[in-house]
């Protein structure tokens, strides 16, 4: 898999342009008075409000409240200095959920506590070490000082504020001045930890904007550029103070910043040169605020819309995920007041850390030891105790769960580890669900749409047979077209081809669907389908057997009451099934207890379910990776998760099963001493997580599964579908002493 690349879904408020500074390179400043009055503050936010922006950035010049008209339109609106109406301004964005970042300039300790208060992250750019600079593009500019600058730095650092800094490239520096200014950034993020951020900016010529207001040139060239896809762009002479940057000293910046501070995100902006594809490739990862109403430094330099970013980077094979302005890392109340992070617990929970969401929701010791034995013994758990389990992150009781699941596990199962040698087959991508999880599905005019014919889904089996497979597992998007005999076809094909091959096919959705388009019952659709060959179901489309959150991550899809519908209506005509669930986007604790609930129940009335399989997020290319903000769960996540999930499922179903293609082969084995008996299939051709960008392959084989479970220590089987053992694969000799 390649890059995450993040970014910020902003909008900037320029709240005065009025500067104390004089640089030559800069189109935003006035020495006029400018103040945005409330109404037009209110209007931004309320903007962004409908827009579903989470950043707002606050711009100003520096010390805009030394100019006295600037002064006195502050008092007359009640604010004793600039600093206020900043805080004001903060206020009123929070109100709506929007988490503030500012870049006012130089401060002073007590300014930047006082903004501390009201904002998620503040930033001020130190552009450059060099005092030569100071007698050329910076002359008349006091405030841009390396030393003032610098002190303002620390002065965040020793105040714990998460802070964006960077440099400016092309204002007549050097190569070597370069490197100064990024050792001294190092030097202060060493010192505090706090830099977040570090902006490598080329400088881009502007023509001036006397008599016009640079906010309004951005929001009107972002609009365009949004709308239709054509942005302006202008291309200006550089001034003679200025110097040449070319995309190899960009890319040789990107890995010196790297190596300078590996911690840190490496942003470069997207408007100001078209190299910055080629400047993710050496390891940028940030592409800043792509601000709705456009540049307002760089005004006729609009910001290209999230979807042309994500399709841009997709082509290269790297995923585009929404940040919010202070990264998730520094969402403590360390970092952050906490009335900020309130503010982001309530309006935008995803982003949270998952301990620091879930933490108050564990048992205490002696409440969880009972609840592991009662477990153990096979009593189903209370929602509210599975609730607790899942937000448990103490490392002493992650332990004290994971060897409760591990003795249930050797209980049930034994030590046998379990496989099956099978083949995953999606016939057609094409599907009209749309869920927000998903990148394997595609409409039907889309380029990446494909849907096998008899000759390729024939040649398919053949090879799934050559290679010993027993199993054929059929699944495929909803395609609107396919009716009741396309369904009973494929089996029919199928077993033509491969009489011997048990067919696991069609989820819950696919035969939603089929009773939908030939108005048959679910007991009646799967009674065709079994005499046309199916032997077995999918428990997939299962997500989060919750509906609130359903109706998030898919509205389009069944909902709970159907999905146990027509597994129970499978299970009623003799077919077995398997169940799963997806863990890892926006559900809570509670939701998955909830999902266990269900499943436990429903496998309590039936007994027909044979296995359940956790199945981790995936957030890489899909649309709910990069609304919400979503990284992969960690392995000590993925591991914690799953022995929860076993005692959660208590004696009910005895088969616990690892997705290597989610976690990887080397997670699936660990996970072998967190409840785990069994490792799936061998699959030779999984398209749904490769296309959410899953990086984990799409195949192996069966020495592969075998040589996992031995280096746990545990003897391995082939197994059929339905769990009977076909070949034995006991510990080497070694290996047992």
């Amino acid at each position: 898999m390649g890059t995450r690349v993040t970014y910020s879904r902003n909008v900037t408020l320029s709240l005065s342009r009025t500067c104390a500074s004089h640089c030559k390179y800069c189109a935003f400043a006035t020495h006029k008075t400018h103040l945005q009055p409330p109404s037009e503050v209110e209007r931004i936010l309320d903007r962004a409000e409908r827009g579903g922006v989470r950043e707002l950035l606050v711009l100003t010049g520096e010390r805009p409240d030394s100019n006295p008209g600037v002064l006195k339109a502050l008092n007359n609106l009640g604010h004793n200095d600039f600093v206020d109406y900043v805080v004001w301004s903060c206020e009123r964005a929070l109100a709506r959920g929007i988490i503030p970042h500012t870049n006012l300039g130089p401060l002073s300790a007590g300014d930047l506590e006082r903004l501390r208060r009201v904002t998620g992250s503040q930033g001020l750019m130190l552009e450059s070490t060099s005092e030569r600079l100071m007698e050329t593009v910076h002359a008349g500019s006091p405030g841009k000082a390396p030393v003032v600058r610098l002190a303002t730095l620390n002065a965040a650092g020793e105040l714990k504020i998460p802070f964006t800094t960077g440099i400016l490239v092309g204002i007549g520096e050097t190569p070597e001045e370069r490197l100064d200014a990024l050792d001294a950034i190092a030097e202060v993020h060493a010192n505090h930890g706090h830099i977040q951020e570090v902006i490598l900016q080329n400088f881009v010529p502007h023509r001036r904007y006397y008599g016009e207001e640079p906010a309004e040139i951005a929001e009107a060239a972002a609009d365009d550029f949004w709308r239709t896809g054509i942005g302006s762009h202008p291309s200006l002479d550089a001034p003679e103070w200025a110097c040449a940057v070319s995309v190899d000293e960009m890319v040789g910046l990107v890995r010196a910043t790297r190596e300078r501070m590996p911690d840190v995100a490496i942003q470069v902006p997207p408007n100001l040169a078209d190299w910055w594809p080629q400047l993710v490739e050496a390891g940028a990862d940030d592409l800043g605020g792509l601000s709705a109403n456009g540049d307002h430094i760089s005004p006729e330099h609009p910001f290209p819309s999230p979807s042309r970013v994500q399709r841009r980077l997709a082509s290269d094979g790297h995923s585009l995920v929404e940040r919010l302005c202070v990264q998730t890392g520094f969402l403590t109340d360390e970092w952050v007041d906490a009335s900020v992070i309130d503010v982001v617990a309530k309006h935008h929970p995803t982003f949270m850390p998952r301990e620091a969401a879930w933490g108050e929701l564990a048992l205490s010791r002696s409440d969880l030891s009972a609840a592991l034995a009662a477990a153990s013994a096979g009593r189903s758990l209370s929602e509210s105790e599975v609730t607790a389990l899942f937000a448990e992150n103490r490392p002493d009781a992650v332990e004290e769960i994971r060897l409760a699941a591990d003795e249930l596990r050797e209980k049930l199962c034994g030590e046998t580890v379990t496989f099956v040698n099978n083949r995953n087959l999606n016939i057609s991508n094409i599907c009209t669900v749309g869920c927000a999880f998903c990148g394997f599905g595609k409409g039907q005019r889309s380029p990446e749409a494909y849907e096998y014919g008899p000759e390729q889904f024939t040649e398919r089996i053949n090879k799934a047979v050559a290679a010993g497979a027993t199993e054929l597992c059929i699944q495929s998007g909803i395609h609107p077209d396919w009716g009741l005999e396309d369904y009973l076809g494929w089996l029919r094909l199928a077993k033509q081809v491969a009489p011997d091959l048990h067919l696991h096919a069609y989820s819950p959705m696919e035969v939603d669907h089929i009773c939908t388009v030939s108005g048959l019952q679910p007991t009646e659709a799967f009674e065709q389908l079994r005499e046309a060959g199916l032997g077995s179901v999918p428990g997939t489309a299962a997500d989060i057997l919750d509906d609130a959150v359903r109706n998030r991550i898919s509205p389009n899809k069944l909902p709970t009451e159907r999905w146990v519908e027509i597994i129970e209506a499978a299970h009623s005509v003799g077919l077995r099934s398997t169940s799963t669930v997806m863990f890892g986007h926006i559900e809570s604790p509670a939701d998955l207890a909830r999902h266990m609930s269900v499943i436990r129940d429903l496998q309590q009335r039936t007994g027909g379910i044979t296995e359940f399989v956790p199945l981790s997020f995936v957030p890489h290319q899909t649309r709910l990776g990069r609304s919400y903000g979503i990284t992969p769960l960690t392995l000590e996540d993925n591991l914690r998760h799953t022995a929860v999930f076993r005692v959660a499922l208590g004696s009910s179903i005895p088969n616990l099963q690892a997705s290597w293609v989610k976690m990887g082969l080397d997670a699936a084995t660990e996970s072998l001493r967190w409840g785990v008996n069994d490792l799936g299939g061998t699959l030779m051709e999984e398209s749904i997580t490769r296309m959410a960008g899953g990086e984990h392959g799409t195949a192996l084989l069966p020495e592969d599964l075998i040589g996992a479970a031995h280096r746990a220590g545990r003897p391995a089987a082939e197994r059929s579908t339905l769990y009977s053992i076909i070949t034995e694969h006991s510990l080497p000799l070694a290996a047992a002493v």
